[in-house]
């Protein structure tokens, strides 16, 4: 499959190298050192073992000359969606899947600015990655990976699942994939924003009570919010779950930890912000995240 990868951040190397193993995968990035780099050097993924997995995707800086694709994977921030699709609009064709596996929610508006609607396919997935060094990227912790049209059929979507899953990415289509985002939402607007505010790894919220009680206080906001769309989530299982992924993932980092130390923008509005907006529009108050969102662009504040 013709896969291209807009941004490659620690995600994008993360999937754009498994993907490259069986298939033909370019990497977009602005940046003309990082692009440089890859096409010299490749990209290692640092599994949690310790093992070292070497991979040999393509980049490039700009979209012009590689033509239509079959696939285009969104990982860029929230925030830089709108440019990133103007910039490379020339690899989407009539037959190109666009699919978003960013963090939050509401990315298929921008999305239907660029692509029609039944080609663009949203996902989740439990994996994480980090930046170790230039080239080189930790693979913290997986898990599965959910994608899903937001019309059409399913089905249309089977070679992207066996795609990714051939490639190491265990993919399932969803019928209800807006449920997995919000489970996926549950992760990122608690446990991940916490540690942006604290400045730790996962495992720090298993081992200090007080961390621990206020994540279980914003997903138990954000398990209302979501119920109040009528999704019927059950929030001690979904506290459950939160726990279980940060008891596999103690020593990951996450994606909006790095940007607070590195002194880059979030994409807090795409993630505590989506549980404060569906709050507003179904009348279920959140305001221990809309205090989160607060406390992060406060910290972007003081660190750029």
């Amino acid at each position: 499959m013709r896969i291209a990868i807009i941004g490659s951040g620690a995600m994008g190397m993360l999937f754009g190298g498994y993907l490259s193993k069986d298939n033909e995968v370019v990497l977009l990035d602005t940046d003309r050192t990082k692009v440089d780099a890859i096409n010299r050097e490749g990209i290692r993924i640092r599994e949690p073992g310790g093992n070292i997995v070497s991979a040999g995707p393509k980049a490039a800086v700009s979209a012009n000359g590689l033509g239509e694709m079959e696939l285009v994977v969104i990982l860029v921030k929230a925030m830089h969606s709108r440019n990133a699709l103007a910039d490379n609009r020339e690899l989407i064709g009539p037959h190109t899947f666009v699919i978003s596996l960013q963090n939050g929610s509401g990315h298929d508006a921008v999305m239907r600015e660029f692509v029609a609607a039944e080609r663009i396919v949203i996902g989740t997935t439990l994996h994480n990655s980090s930046m170790v060094e230039a080239g080189v990227v930790h693979h913290g912790g997986g898990g599965k990976t959910f994608i899903g049209s937001i019309r059409g059929e399913g089905r249309e979507l089977k070679a992207i699942e066996e795609t990714f899953t051939t490639c190491g990415f265990d993919t399932e289509i969803s019928d209800d994939i807006q449920r997995k985002i919000w489970e996926k939402l549950f992760i990122n607007a608690s446990v991940s924003a916490l540690t942006a505010v604290l400045q730790t790894k996962l495992g720090f919220l298993l081992e200090s009570e007080h961390a621990w009680s206020l994540a279980e206080k914003l997903i138990k906001e954000a398990v209302a919010v979501a119920n109040g769309d009528g999704m019927g989530f059950e929030e001690q299982k979904v506290i459950n779950d939160v726990h279980r992924l940060v008891e596999k993932a103690r020593d990951g980092y996450t994606s909006i930890y790095a940007d607070i130390r590195d002194g880059r923008k979030t994409e807090v509005d795409a993630i505590s912000g989506a549980v404060v907006s569906a709050g507003k529009r179904n009348k279920v108050p959140a305001p221990s995240h809309e205090f989160m969102m607060g406390l992060i662009h406060a910290m972007e504040d003081k660190r750029t």
